[in-house]
């Protein structure tokens, strides 16, 4: 996985240090790699501002982005100073998600770095979070930041499924492992590895076995899953202490290995699925956001088909605007 441009996004300008710009910064000077920070202008500019100013709308959005981008100038300049290569760039785009995307590919990204969204994720299909459709949609690796603390020599634990019981593709696997191995040799850190399996690979009635068939039943489970899991691990060299093959549903068994790990990132895969099938039966790498305490980083199998058209929306028009409102506000997406 090789990381040359790492993108990270700015939701906020608040004066305090972000810890998503720090962890990029981090992975930026570790891979030898450039950063860009980047803003998407999403609110509205309301056309009844516009017809009570001195300025067309065309000059006002030009005004608006250069106050955008004066302010990254100013992060950019704290990390400037520490030999960091850093650009700036700010887009009249939207919705979020797809403004970060789009950017993400325009400029041949390898990486994109995100704070993610604070509180619990409720009815994710109906809410469209930025950072759940990242996880869904972005086809580059996003590292998502939910911990304000720096790496240090981090363990960074991947979470694959050899058993494929996801329909999750066979190199999906491979690129979660590779990413996993990439993130610990640039952060100096160490490579762990996790596989959620269950203890029946058949659905079997209770109370038609015995507990004798049933144990044996559960022991040849675990030798099936343990005989995967060291076939995966195997090129990824991962030593059989920071290996952790536990028999619990996949989201249990992550949280699980994270915290015996103490993993500062887990690494982990998703695969886009229709709304309908989602609410069905679920996402692990979306439902996991709200459960794990560290940063996760998800990442897409190769053929992942890009669904965010490549064309940027510009700015988005109101007819009317709030009272009190001046043309933009810098938003939370």
């Amino acid at each position: 996985m090789a990381v040359r441009r790492i993108l990270v996004t700015i939701k906020e300008f608040t004066g305090k240090p972000l810890p998503a710009v720090l962890k990029a910064a981090q992975l930026a000077r570790a891979y030898g790699a450039q950063l860009e920070l980047f803003h998407a202008l999403t609110s509205p500019v309301y056309t009844d501002t516009v017809l009570a100013g001195d300025k067309g709308l065309g000059d006002l959005e030009r005004d608006l982005r250069q106050r955008v981008l004066r302010r990254l100038e100013t992060i950019a300049g704290r990390l400037r100073a520490h030999g960091i290569k850093v650009t700036v760039s700010a887009e009249w785009d939207y919705p979020a998600h797809e403004a970060i995307v789009r950017h993400a590919q325009a400029t041949k990204a390898n990486l994109i770095v995100a704070s993610i969204h604070t509180g619990r994720h409720r009815m994710p299909w109906f809410l469209r979070l930025t950072d759940w459709e990242l996880v869904r949609l972005s086809p580059v690796p996003v590292l998502l930041v939910k911990n304000p603390h720096p790496y240090r020599r981090p363990a960074v634990l991947a979470a694959i499924d050899p058993s494929l019981a996801h329909q999750k593709p066979l190199q999906l696997d491979q690129e979660i492992l590779r990413a996993g191995k990439a993130l610990a040799t640039a952060l100096r850190g160490t490579l762990h590895a996790v596989h959620a399996y269950s203890r029946f690979t058949v659905a079997v009635p209770p109370e038609g076995i015995t507990p004798a068939v049933q144990k044996a039943m559960q022991d040849d489970a675990e030798r099936s899953a343990q005989l995967r899991f060291s076939r995966a691990v195997r090129p990824a060299r991962i030593a059989r202490s920071r290996q952790y093959l536990i028999a619990r549903h996949p989201i249990d068994a992550i949280v699980e290995a994270s915290r015996a790990s103490r993993s500062a990132i887990v690494v982990m895969g998703a695969i886009a699925r229709s709304g309908y099938k989602r609410l069905l039966i679920g996402n692990t790498a979306e439902r996991i956001l709200d459960d794990l305490a560290c940063d996760i980083m998800v990442v897409k199998p190769a053929k992942f088909i890009d669904r965010v058209p490549r064309t940027p929306r510009g700015a988005r028009l109101g007819v009317t605007g709030p009272a009190g409102a001046v043309g933009y506000s810098f938003s939370y997406y």
